[in-house]
């Protein structure tokens, strides 16, 4: 079978980073990123054009300058197994820290999530890069960078070692023999690592899955190799199409490195696509949408969270570029990095650095429904990705892209016509993992 792209979207409510103006927009709700309605109706349409999943992005610590939707949101598993009760198919993919989270309590709101949904739940496994995290746990100060990817490591193998806690036939509820349990078949993980001591077991079987999918979106040399080690799904960074490539290429070569089949890692690239009746209406709309989110105090604010949620507000904004590369081991290290890097080098004023992050840069799904269609293909097939992430400033958005771009996928086999599967990872063409327990068993037998 040839190979089809895959969907997800992920909705931002009244506006994500770099989307200073949504909120403002007559059609986007003021109350969206609270409103459970918003996100089932999402699903619903998302689930309706066939979609893979819906992705819900968190953080644990905001200040007033952050993005509208990150100032009020639902937490991502409450609000996931609210819509998993009004959704059949679509994926449910929820972020949560391997940084500020314990991996018992985690594995088990997961695993709940996974049966809610009849096997649709998916991890995206993320670091923490908001340095002020710490103090809402208790913490002085924000782990350093190789012990939060040496700690989300051994806490995905936590994870799945307390998913196996119940074997599939552990539970044979045979009355006449007065057997609900098989207690040959429940087993403890007794666990002893650097960063965790679990003993297990779990206290809830496996679902129709057997796992929820583990999501990482790794940028760093660390993030791609824990992506390359543990992922099923990987949100990439995206940039150009060149860039998309590297990266591909990059994460299914380490993939491989690991002794892992390239194809059970799904690479998803960002996209927002603008769709309009016609290229030129798509690219005076993606104007548009660039004068409305263009807000220097945001874009400066947006910058600080690069390095820790710093305030560059008291620094001259024409003086040169400061030096923060101090800041930026305990946050988003490599995107900062690049940032240093390119004032350096430019000579770049720290005003100039920060009105570069919202630059206009014609993006590459913008235009009428066979245009957009035609560069989807050729990403696709340049080896850029084997999804796409999907965000849309209104529903509105999504319908012209579910009505007009679609259909055209489809034509095109590019895409599926039916769902094939009940589960997320059956979408993904993902395999069920065997339990270890069983696995093991029948390894002795056949020794």
């Amino acid at each position: 079978m040839s190979r089809t792209i895959h969907l997800a979207l992920h909705p931002y409510g009244v506006g994500g980073p770099g989307q200073h103006g949504l909120w403002k927009d007559p059609r986007v709700a003021k109350n969206s990123s609270i409103d459970v309605r918003h996100y089932i109706q999402q699903a619903q349409a998302a689930e309706h054009a066939l979609f893979d999943a819906l992705f819900i992005v968190d953080s644990q610590f905001i200040n007033a300058t952050y993005p509208a939707h990150y100032l009020n949101r639902l937490e991502p598993l409450t609000l996931l197994s609210a819509v998993a009760t009004h959704t059949s198919r679509i994926g449910l993919v929820g972020t949560a820290s391997s940084t500020y989270n314990s991996p018992f309590n985690l594995a088990r709101r997961f695993a709940s999530l996974d049966h809610i949904s009849g096997g649709r739940a998916g991890w995206n496994v993320v670091t923490s890069f908001d340095t002020g995290t710490s103090r809402n746990f208790g913490l002085d100060e924000h782990l350093d960078y190789a012990t939060r990817y040496g700690r989300a490591l051994e806490f995905v193998e936590v994870a799945r070692g307390l998913w196996d806690s119940y074997e599939d036939d552990a539970f044979p509820a045979d009355v006449e023999r007065g057997v609900f349990l098989d207690p040959d078949k429940l087993h403890a993980l007794d666990h002893t690592g650097e960063h965790f001591t679990v003993a297990g077991p779990l206290n809830i079987s496996r679902s129709p899955q057997g796992q929820p999918v583990i999501f990482q979106a790794g940028v760093s040399d660390e993030g791609r190799d824990l992506a390359a080690r543990v992922a099923e799904g990987v949100y990439a960074p995206g940039g150009s199409l060149e860039q998309a490539r590297e990266y591909y290429a990059d994460v299914k070569k380490r993939t491989v490195s690991y002794g892992r089949d390239p194809e059970h890692i799904k690479i998803f690239i960002h996209g927002s696509p603008v769709v309009a009746t016609t290229d030129e209406a798509a690219r005076g709309r993606e104007r548009e949408i660039y004068e409305e989110d263009d807000d220097f105090d945001r874009n400066l604010a947006l910058l600080g969270r690069s390095f820790g949620a710093h305030d560059f507000g008291a620094y001259d904004l024409d003086a040169p570029f400061p030096d923060v590369a101090h800041l930026a081991e305990k946050g988003g290290r490599t995107g900062a990095a690049r940032i240093i890097e390119r004032a350096r080098q430019d000579n770049l004023t720290l005003r100039q650095v920060a009105a570069s992050l919202n630059a206009f840069r014609p993006a590459p799904f913008v235009g009428a429904p066979r245009t957009v269609a035609d560069s989807i293909e050729r990403w696709f097939d340049a080896g850029t990705f084997d999804g796409i992430n999907l965000a849309f400033r209104t529903a509105d958005d999504l319908d012209l892209f579910v009505d007009g771009v679609v259909p055209i996928l489809q034509k095109r086999g590019l895409y599926r016509t039916e769902y094939r599967a009940d589960t997320l990872r059956g979408h993904l063409g993902l395999p069920v993992p065997a339990n270890r327990y069983t696995r093991a068993r029948g390894e002795r037998r056949h020794a």
